[in-house]
């Protein structure tokens, strides 16, 4: 009897996995595709129109306060219509905004059109975590992998974009390359439909009730929520610069910047099987302490070392660690509340995060247009990110799970 249960139980494993790699189209077009490529698109855009870095970084600011937006609304919206439908209504508004996006001409309208790609992604990011927390199952380390593979979408997104903007942005404009985006961003969003099918239904509450939920959700994780809000400043400032900084530092042509994102990318595709049993070990902050150093180090090494094989290393470094800071995060908040909080749980981690989002790109691009180029930037986001490590490391393992009632 031992070996049939243990196909059985291999088998739903396989199952649960597959139902969070589709769920994993939610990271790949809100994150991926709806704001990670945009610094693919950057240089084209600032050359056209005339931006300073600030401008530049200043529409990822409106990206991330639509994100922020986003992370609010998206616990009473799953309370309202459920996590499937409203994960489904993020992604495809997501590739909607990605579209239109390619048709804007006024700047303010493409900084509107950025809240809402950031709303949407947000919204998505945030109802996929809970589903994907949920097909996750228990036992020893297989919820994290799961977390890991669901946020590994995004970087599925980066190498997808790495592959389609490029070259249409050298050869057409960088309006093509939104319209790109959006073709992909809504292919994602079919793919993601058997998966949402068959994805464990979310209990639909009906009444949000954000005081209780909110304070409870808040309660045992105040380190992990403020080296969040670091890591989502420092991060940003590094994603949305780095393509910016390989062509006017150290001179990259396009098809080397789809080589670099390319590797950064299918690095982090696949982090979270590599992390995964590490971080089912970790305690406390110590995983999201350990992966916002690694992604220190990748975010400061080109800088360090101006040369194409230290800026290829550091994309591995930064692709496979960066978004290993959201799994781990998503992870602790599994643990420390009941299944039926995660979404909260999630939200207020998420809305954490955004507002470091915010006031990265806009820093860094102030930093970098009064210092020596893009490089002072991005010196600035890795000294925040080494203050999330350090952060993170006063995190203790939570007693118990928080119950939302």
């Amino acid at each position: 009897m031992a070996e049939p249960i243990a196909v059985a139980a291999r088998s739903a494993e396989v199952t649960h996995l597959g139902i969070v790699a589709g769920l994993a189209m939610g990271p790949a077009v809100g994150l991926g595709l709806g704001r990670f490529a945009y610094a693919l698109l950057l240089p084209a855009m600032r050359a056209e129109l005339g931006w300073s870095y600030a401008t530049a970084g200043a529409m990822n600011t409106a990206n991330a306060a639509g994100y922020l937006i986003g992370a609010l609304a998206a616990a009473p919206v799953a309370a309202r219509v459920g996590d499937k439908r409203g994960f489904l209504a993020g992604v495809l508004l997501t590739a909607v905004s990605l579209l239109a996006t390619g048709l804007a001409t006024d700047i303010t309208l493409l900084a509107l059109l950025r809240v809402v790609a950031g709303a949407a992604g947000a919204l998505s990011l945030v109802t996929g975590g809970a589903l994907a927390s949920a097909a996750g199952g228990g036992g020893r380390g297989r919820p994290t992998l799961a977390l890991g593979v669901y946020f590994g979408g995004a970087g599925f997104g980066m190498v997808v974009s790495a592959f389609a903007v490029p070259a249409l942005v050298a050869s057409i404009g960088w309006r093509s390359g939104w319209f790109a985006l959006g073709a992909l961003g809504l292919l994602g969003a079919a793919a993601a439909l058997p998966a949402l099918a068959r994805a464990p239904a979310m209990a639909v509450h009906g009444v949000w009730r954000p005081p209780a939920i909110t304070a409870r959700a808040t309660r045992g994780m105040r380190a992990v929520l403020a080296s969040y809000v670091l890591f989502g400043a420092g991060y940003i400032a590094y994603t949305t610069f780095i393509v910016a900084y390989l062509r006017n530092s150290l001179g990259f042509d396009p098809g080397e910047v789809t080589l670099f994102w390319g590797c950064a990318g299918i690095a982090a595709t696949g982090a979270g099987i590599v992390w995964g049993p590490l971080l089912a070990r970790m305690s406390g902050g110590r995983g999201v302490a350990a992966a916002n150093a690694v992604v220190t180090l990748g975010a400061i090494l080109p800088v360090l070392l101006p040369t194409r094989e230290a800026a290829y290393a550091a994309a591995v470094l930064f692709g496979g660690s960066f978004l290993i800071v959201p799994t781990s995060v998503t992870a602790f908040a599994r643990k420390a509340a009941a299944p039926a909080a995660w979404t909260a749980a999630i939200a207020m981690l998420t809305t954490g995060f955004a507002i470091g989002q915010c006031i990265g790109p806009w820093l860094s691009g102030e930093v970098s247009d009064r210092s020596p180029g893009v490089a002072g930037g991005l010196l600035l986001s890795g000294a925040i990110l080494s203050c999330a490590a350090l952060i993170a490391l006063l995190q203790r393992e939570p007693r118990a799970a928080i119950s939302s009632d």
